[in-house]
């Protein structure tokens, strides 16, 4: 990829952005998720709370996993990774719609996990997908790297799969709304290097 895009840490003032793009990145799964720890209670908006969540210091999968790619004076996507621990075996799902990505992430305890990477559909096509994918594929420096997908996302599974990672298992993803898009969560890795 050329010298217009260029990958940082990102910081906490990023928390905007990274909401919407881990919304982009899950389909609106993210924002659902949101809009249930709301309850039926506050003044916030779902995307507010993952905005909120994200600018916290709490837990992974925060601004402190995360890398901005820029492009072409804006910000581009994002990437949020971090080490998968034996803590996630303790972690029973609160929602039926989590259950299956939690047991699917239980079977790759020590890897790398991409829990977002995500860039916005006008910037999409040129190569900052794989640019933060590479880089989350260096951080993980020798451990696998693994994450999850829709099983309907070929463009996204395409790219993954030219990138070294394979099929490890496939789960009957729980819809989250009654006439929600039946589909099934798809967990890839890639060996340690």
């Amino acid at each position: 990829m050329g010298s217009f895009a260029s990958l940082r840490p990102a910081t906490r003032e990023d928390a905007t952005e990274l909401a919407l793009l881990t919304d982009i990145a899950s389909h609106g799964f993210a924002f659902w998720l949101w809009l249930v720890e709301l309850g039926h209670g506050g003044g916030d908006t779902p995307m507010e709370r993952g905005r909120q969540k994200l600018r916290g210091d709490q837990g992974q999968g925060n601004w402190s996993d995360a890398v901005i790619a820029e492009a072409h004076g804006e910000i581009a996507g994002a990437a949020i990774g971090y080490g998968l621990g034996e803590g996630i075996r303790n972690i029973e799902a609160d929602r039926p719609a989590l259950k299956p990505i939690i047991d699917l992430q239980k079977m790759v305890v020590g890897s790398w996990f991409v829990g977002t990477l995500g860039v916005y559909s006008h910037l999409r096509g040129i190569g900052i997908g794989r640019r933060l994918l590479m880089d989350q594929i260096e951080r993980a420096e020798n451990a696998p790297v693994s994450l999850i997908t829709a099983g309907y996302n070929e463009a996204v599974l395409s790219l993954y799969k030219k990138n070294g990672f394979s099929e490890a298992a496939r789960t009957n993803a729980v819809a989250f709304f009654e006439n929600g898009r039946k589909h099934e969560w798809v967990l890839l890795t890639r060996d340690a290097r």
